[in-house]
Order: structure tokens, then C-alpha cells, then sequence
């Protein structure tokens, strides 16, 4: 997998920066909508949960089978699509195991693809800054021959682990923003 060198620094708690926030978990309501998608969709058998720690943070975590042509959970939340036109940067703040995730957003609800990008999560706070444009267009795991995100709507975010191995994980989501 391919991860692309975004810029990433450890991020302080209370670091107040311009732009829209989607998610902030700190606030219970931000959990509302989210739902995961493993590939039992496809007959997997991997298993993915996503809850809220008593600090504030939401956890992705499970474990990831190659069992029955398995091989991914992801996480997801679809909302009203908003204008994303004059954001030029999505803004994870994670903790992560070490592994490579996938965020990966929607123009529109139900799409026929969707937009991804790689990221490493290590066992640090991190700030994860993806620019948007360079998003690449991805359907059932197969890249696409089309431009890139043209950041015009957003409808949908997903975090996605997928790395062609039987693994388990964990990933804390503090916020994700658009600058």
C-alpha cells in the first residue's frame, strides 16, 4: 500500500484552528449515524466495532480475517452533503497501532466510488492532514481512471483498514475537520 507523505505533528488538546469540523468526539452526539461495514458484506468474516472511551474518543478496532475472500472493516457516516469547496484539507486527529488505515470520503450519498487516501497511525496523538485534491478515485478496491477529488460536495466519511493481512486493530478518532 502506498501511503503518501501528508504532514503529520502531534497535536496539543486544545489547538483552535479555522475551518468546519464534521466530528468532534468529545461530544457524544458526534457518534450518531456512524455504523461499520466489514467485509461480510462480500462473505467475510472480519469483525469491526465502533464505540466512544470514557475520554472522549471514538475507537475503531476489531480484527481483520482473510477468511471467505475476506479482508477489510471499515467505519462510516453519511450526512447531508456539504459544500466543500472552499476547504482545501481534511484534518484527522488519531492514535493509532502502527497499522495503515484508509479515510475516504463521498461526494454524494450512495455513490458509485469514492475517494481515498493512506495514512499510518502510529501510537502517538497525530494530526493527519490529507489534501483533498489528491484523493484518488477508488471503486470495490480498484483505483479508477478519473481525475482526482474535485472537492466540491462531501456527503460521506469512512475510515477503512484493509492491508491484505490478518491483523488486529485500533484506531482513536478524536476529530476530523475540513481547513
Amino acid at each position: 500500500i502506498f501511503v503518501y507523505p501528508f504532514a503529520v505533528h502531534t497535536a496539543t488538546a486544545a489547538e483552535e484552528k479555522p475551518g468546519k469540523t464534521l466530528f468532534d468526539f468529545a461530544d457524544p452526539a458526534a457518534m450518531r449515524g456512524w455504523h461499520i461495514e466489514d467485509d461480510g458484506v462480500m462473505g467475510g468474516v472480519s469483525k469491526g466495532t465502533f464505540t466512544r472511551d470514557r475520554d472522549g474518543y471514538a475507537i475503531f478496532s476489531g480484527k481483520v480475517s482473510l477468511e471467505n475472500d475476506g479482508g477489510f472493516s471499515s467505519v462510516q457516516c453519511y450526512f447531508d452533503p456539504i459544500d466543500a469547496s472552499s476547504y482545501r484539507t481534511a484534518v484527522l486527529r488519531v492514535r493509532g497501532d502502527g497499522k495503515s488505515y484508509r479515510f475516504i470520503v463521498e461526494s454524494e450519498k450512495d455513490a458509485r466510488h469514492h475517494y481515498v487516501a493512506n495514512f499510518e497511525a502510529t501510537g502517538e496523538w497525530q494530526e493527519i492532514r490529507i489534501p483533498l485534491r489528491q484523493m484518488y478515485p477508488v471503486r470495490r478496491g480498484n483505483r479508477l481512471d478519473l481525475p482526482d477529488y474535485p472537492g466540491q460536495t462531501m456527503a460521506q466519511v469512512r475510515f477503512m483498514i484493509a492491508n491484505r493481512k490478518a491483523e488486529t486493530f485500533r484506531l482513536q478518532i478524536a476529530s476530523v475537520r475540513l481547513e
